[in-house]
């Protein structure tokens, strides 16, 4: 496969060649016959014309090589390349002039003419002067063309590492050859705060492209080559710059970039750049995101949002990580009004003032309060009347609400019972509940109070015409407690990265993953269901701070350390998205399920309800027995 690429690229740079000189022989016999008569050709020029185009085929290959014409990769090419070009075929017709004039002249005399078996006559100096003006038309037409395609960045040449005039500037290693890393170099070349970076080589793995050349810079190999490049060239940075590559294979790149001791960054993604959230010439640090080798659930948000469409909206905790990213992409759908309630101010003053800022025509409403607030919360559904209501609100900490267990009752449980009370008394359409993969045989009190939601949801759902649903997921990345900002803070200080166990495994998911799954559930809702994610392969959390660490230019256990500190209270060294019992049941989407509705005892259920609001204000009641007698999985170390 290696071979028949680069025979391609050969066969490609010879056409090139073998275009350029046919041109260059088709004006030369032009200009020719426009000064000589075709009879006057034949007697006394042929031999003289077949002459010159045998010195022709000789120097201006040779000139192509010499002056790297064939690494030129005419797509990214800038003034300078053409300029370089222009002087080769300058310097070629010179070369082929002087060569064939003088030879033609001598043998020309009439001493050697007689000997001479053919009539050698030199070709008119005009026809010599219109050869390089077509010439001259034949570079103007390639790059002016190119400049017309668009991918034709003016750029001044700069001598890579390798010519040994880049002392204290920072080595820099471009993955991929296309038109993202042709930005990414003339930016650095042209950005006064780049003037600290020097571009020493490009991957692509494209072998045809290797040995080539973008603005002055080599291609010079494959991803295979990453390592030993990086090595030998004495790279401190690696910029990602392909804005379109799979998250597989984007994942097994940056892998192979965490084998080298560079800092690596990359450019945004195709959807940032076209949705206008970024250029293409902005680099940001390696997100963990990258490296989870799997491509993000895909929804077709036009379509499941057209429920929004005109409706009221209330999101709880909506200044949180989901509730905040929730309310943007709501924002995009055209609700009637959005209402953010979220008892911490100052995450939703920010939320607020952003979805203000980017949707000024949007009726956004911002309200303070608690959904353990009966009174709170009836006031406000009775006021705005809300149709569809997404509840993030809740603790999510597991180690904090192990050592604080009836807050966990009181602001998961009750603020949820309250909530959907609400919701049924006052005429809401549609509830979603966000819950999580610790529900699944919790071991952690957080997990068994989401547990107890998912019952609260399914039992209102029984009775009321609201449709009420739960939404289960795993770990979100750089949501509010997440492990993701934690190591990179750690990072920052020089170590060390804590990892309570070196088994220890997890599910991950994006943030707008997450929303996305959220506001499918929302959708596709029929009440009672509890929407669950196929994630994919979880991820060991010791690789994943091996990764982080790596790609921000350290080496683990030798720059930062990496330290174990235990299982916290409560923590699973892995999660379950599913009960056993609950079964699944596909949906038309192929990486979202359904876990089919528990037989609940009812009456159970809210004479424990009853029972945990009398005693969960009595910080010295052991309520994890209650919950245990609610949700039968959940297993728990007494104090």
């Amino acid at each position: 496969m290696a071979k028949t690429k680069l025979s391609s690229a050969r066969l490609k740079a010879s056409i090139h060649l073998a275009f350029d000189m046919l041109i260059l022989l088709v004006s030369a016999l032009i200009s020719v016959l426009i000064h000589i008569k075709p009879e006057s050709f034949f007697q006394s020029y042929l031999f003289s014309f077949i002459s010159w185009l045998v010195i022709v085929s000789v120097v201006y290959p040779t000139m192509y090589y010499v002056g790297g014409i064939h690494k030129i990769i005419w797509n990214f090419s800038t003034t300078y390349d053409a300029f370089k070009y222009g002087l080769i075929v300058v310097f070629s017709s010179l070369i082929t002039f002087v060569i064939h004039f003088t030879a033609t002249t001598a043998i020309s005399i009439p001493a050697r003419a007689e000997q001479f078996p053919f009539k050698v006559t030199p070709l008119p100096l005009s026809g010599y002067f219109t050869t390089l003006a077509v010439a001259i038309i034949l570079i103007l037409f390639k790059t002016i063309y190119k400049r017309l395609l668009g991918s034709e960045i003016p750029s001044a040449p700069e001598h890579s590492k390798t010519n040994g005039d880049n002392t204290g500037k920072t080595n820099v290693m471009i993955i991929g050859g296309g038109y993202t890393g042709n930005f990414i170099i003339n930016d650095i070349r042209h950005n006064v705060k780049c003037s600290n970076y020097s571009v020493v080589c490009v991957i692509d793995d494209d072998e045809s492209k290797v040995g080539k050349q973008i603005q002055g810079v080599s291609i010079m190999g494959t991803t295979n080559d990453i390592k030993k490049l990086a090595k030998e060239l004495d790279v401190s940075l690696i910029i990602f710059a392909i804005a379109y590559c799979s998250n597989e294979r984007k994942a097994q790149i940056l892998k192979l970039c965490a084998e080298t001791k560079c800092e690596v960054k990359t450019v945004p993604t195709i959807a940032q750049i076209l949705s206008g959230e970024a250029n293409v010439s902005q680099m940001r640090p390696i997100q963990i995101e990258d490296l989870l080798g799997r491509e993000p659930i895909k929804t077709n948000l036009e379509k499941v949002m057209q429920y929004v469409d005109g409706k009221t909206i209330m999101v709880t905790g909506g200044g949180g990580s989901i509730g905040s990213e929730l309310c943007r992409q709501l924002s995009n759908h055209c609700p009637k009004r959005l209402i953010i309630f979220d008892i911490y101010e100052n995450s939703a003053y920010d939320i607020s003032n952003e979805i203000k800022r980017n949707h000024p025509e949007l009726d956004l409403i911002t309200l303070i309060g608690s959904v353990r607030d009966t009174a709170r919360i009836e006031s406000v559904l009775d006021q705005y009347r809300p149709d569809i209501i997404y509840h993030a609100a809740a603790h999510k900490h597991v180690p904090l609400m192990e050592d604080s267990p009836n807050e966990a009752i009181k602001n998961n449980v009750l603020g949820t019972y309250k909530l959907a009370r609400a919701a049924d008394k006052f005429g809401v359409k549609r509830f979603v509940m966000i819950s999580t993969d610790k529900a699944v045989n919790p071991t952690n009190i957080m997990g068994a109070t989401k547990r107890i939601c998912e019952m609260i949801v399914q039992t209102f759902n029984n009775h009321s015409e609201c449709e009420f649903v739960a939404v289960r997921f795993g770990n979100v990345l750089g949501s509010n407690g997440s492990v993701i900002p934690l190591f990179k803070r750690q990072i920052a200080e020089g170590g060390p990265v804590t990892v309570t166990h070196p088994d220890i495994i997890r599910y991950f998911m994006t943030i707008p993953e997450a929303v996305s799954l959220v506001i499918q559930a929302g959708a596709a809702a029929k009440g009672g269901e509890i929407f669950v994610l196929d994630m994919g392969s979880p991820v060991k959390i010791l690789d994943l701070a091996k990764n982080l660490i790596s790609l921000m230019g350290h080496i683990p256990d030798e720059d930062i350390k990496i330290e174990f500190t235990g299982l916290r209270p409560g923590e699973k060294l892995y999660e379950e998205l599913l009960m056993e019992e609950e079964g699944l049941a596909a949906t038309e989407h192929e990486r979202i399920h359904i876990g089919h509705p528990l037989n609940i005892n009812e009456d159970e259920l809210f004479a424990k309800l009853a029972e945990l609001e009398k005693v969960m204000y009595d910080d010295s009641s052991d309520v994890r027995q209650i919950v245990k007698e609610l949700v039968p999985t959940y297993t728990y170390s007494k104090k």
